[in-house]
């Protein structure tokens, strides 16, 4: 099922979601929802608190050389942490919440995070490229952030003002 996508500056984007307790069937509805609303909305990763459901739950599908995301390639992780970091670098960034806004981020460029499958099997992954960067973007979104607060001083307001802007015209 299509979930609708909570949109900034929804206050709901900054609530710090709750650690997941049971791997049941309604967890697992969730991440199918997940998905679905990624995929039909064009996202490679989503958080659960972008569609109103405040637990530490993220999924990301980086697209394949042919431009499809498989649902078999889903990382789905729940009550994911970062154990190491490292470096840093920056990358033009995006987000399903903050629709048709694009600005660069500085980020770690190395990260190895421990989480949960949806089955509650403990794995743990380490990247350095982009599957970094949008592990923690998602995981920022557990913790209440969007990325659009990484931005500078000028940068946000100017994000601030254009954004009230495009909103009020539609």
């Amino acid at each position: 099922m299509i979930r609708e996508i909570v949109v900034y500056p929804d206050k709901r984007l900054k609530l710090v979601s709750r650690e997941v307790e049971e791997f049941n069937s309604v967890l697992h509805e969730l991440l199918d929802d997940m998905y679905e609303t990624m995929v039909q909305s064009s996202g490679v990763g989503l958080a659960a608190i972008q569609v109103g459901v405040d637990q530490r739950v993220l999924i990301i599908n980086e697209p394949d050389e042919n431009d499809t995301q498989r649902k078999e390639n889903t990382l789905e992780m729940i009550n994911p942490v970062i154990i190491e970091r490292s470096g840093a670098t920056k990358y033009q960034e995006g987000c399903l919440s903050v629709p048709g806004y694009y600005d660069e981020v500085e980020r770690y460029k190395y990260v190895k995070v421990e989480y949960s499958d949806r089955h509650g099997q403990s794995h743990t992954i380490e990247d350095d490229g982009f599957l970094a960067i949008a592990m923690q973007h998602e995981m920022d979104h557990l913790d209440g952030k969007v990325f659009v607060e990484k931005l500078s001083f000028t940068k946000r307001k100017r994000f601030e003002k254009d954004w009230k802007k495009r909103h009020k015209a539609s």
